[in-house]
């Protein structure tokens, strides 16, 4: 079942390239503090490469000014995140959040299984506010859209 506003994130593990690879918790990331996160079925891909990441990063310190941190998240590894970041030159502060095996993809109801595309399971593209761990906001987007899941979006939907 897919998670619902008002409820409290999953407890899961993510993994982020920092001197070597670092795990990092779900109350690392969004415990007491306000998180926009949002999620792309892989580095790399076209419409995340080219629309869904920029946009963030463009709107990066609007989200800042507003006392909210930004973290992706996609089903890869640290390794293929941290690539990712370098080429599209993510700021940093902007986390990204390597959801290897997909569990917390899992977790919160929003996998995709993309096998036949030869890509296997995935995050569905989607962005979540949380404050304080509990879901606030949840955008997610119909297959092959990018619309409510955008930066822009997001930033009017908080404001």
């Amino acid at each position: 079942m897919t998670i619902r506003i008002g409820e409290r994130l999953p407890a899961a593990t993510f993994a982020v390239l920092r001197d070597g690879v670092q795990k990092l918790t779900t109350d690392d990331v969004f415990k007491g503090k306000r998180v926009v996160l949002f999620a792309v079925p892989g580095a790399f891909t076209p419409t995340c490469s080219e629309r869904h990441l920029p946009g963030y990063i463009s709107h990066y310190q609007d989200f800042k000014q507003r006392g909210i941190d930004v973290a992706c998240m996609a089903v890869n590894d640290a390794f293929v995140m941290q690539a990712w970041a370098r080429h599209r030159k993510v700021p940093d502060g902007l986390t990204m959040l390597a959801d290897g095996n997909g569990d917390f993809a899992k977790a919160l109801g929003l996998e995709m299984d993309s096998t036949r595309f030869g890509m296997g399971m995935r995050s569905r593209r989607f962005a979540l506010y949380a404050d304080d761990s509990v879901v606030k906001l949840l955008h997610v987007e119909a297959p092959g859209e990018f619309r409510v899941s955008s930066a822009e979006a997001m930033l009017a939907a908080i404001s």
